[in-house]
């Protein structure tokens, strides 16, 4: 059977801040309301999860679902997760470049700003289609706003809860049912990170056969051409490092 053929994007551009703009707290609500997620700030979307998981409710088939990281507090994991957004974006044809070096770093202001536009994109977007998205990423929590929260409801002091990291627990009380539901979900995202290590493996072995081809290909030009006594010790540099098999070699002299 033919796989279905995913919709171009309506592509919204963004505006300067007006007093229209949701606040904050609207906007974290709305994230949180759609998803089913637990997000208790927005720098915590530096995860890059939640709009990958909003492609996928938009856009179905646009995004491989299953190697998406719902439940991260690792830089190289959230980086992931927005190339597997840009390659979506790419797909559909959304012409918004995603900053992500920014974004990953958890900054209040660069999260605030990206969600302002995405929430237009999705407005745009999205033709109301039922979705489950608990079911989509198969049960993980997504978020760590109920973290903040000891047995208690007692608010836990925003000091100790770094920004787009896991926020530490209160050791004072031993609940066995929220200890169970954790090790539920750090199940769930281990098989899940096992079953996707192999297609991510895939991609690094690709990555490196890209440059690998890129390094012969110089190789190669430089041993075509002849080299007078001036480009010499530049040549042979060249050289050094193509054939460097050690890391300190590489520094510069």
């Amino acid at each position: 059977m033919m796989a279905s053929k995913i919709k171009r994007a309506v592509n919204v551009h963004s505006t300067n801040v007006t007093s229209d703009n949701p606040s904050r707290y609207e906007m974290l609500s709305w994230v949180n309301n759609t998803l089913k997620a637990q997000f208790a700030k927005i720098e915590e979307l530096c995860t890059g999860a939640a709009y990958c998981q909003f492609m996928d409710m938009m856009f179905p088939n646009s995004m491989p679902i299953k190697r998406i990281k719902f439940r991260t507090n690792q830089e190289h994991e959230h980086l992931h997760n927005f190339k597997i957004l840009q390659a979506g974006f790419k797909k559909v044809s959304v012409d918004k470049v995603v900053p992500i070096d920014k974004l990953i770093k958890g900054r209040f202001q660069d999260n605030f700003e990206f969600l302002q536009w995405f929430r237009k994109f999705f407005d745009a977007n999205y033709d109301g289609r039922a979705y489950d998205p608990v079911a989509a990423r198969n049960g993980v929590t997504m978020g760590f706003g109920a973290s903040h929260f000891g047995p208690k409801g007692q608010k836990s002091s925003p000091k100790s809860t770094p920004r787009c990291q896991t926020p530490e627990r209160s050791s004072t009380t031993f609940d066995p049912v929220e200890a169970n539901t954790e090790i539920k979900e750090e199940f769930s995202l281990l098989s899940q990170q096992l079953e996707n290590g192999p297609e991510e493996i895939k991609d690094m072995e690709r990555e490196r056969d890209f440059y690998f081809k890129k390094l012969r290909d110089i190789e190669v030009l430089f041993r075509r051409h002849r080299v007078d006594a001036t480009a010499r010790p530049i040549y042979e540099k060249v050289l050094k490092i193509i054939y460097a098999d050690n890391p300190t070699s590489l520094t510069p002299n």
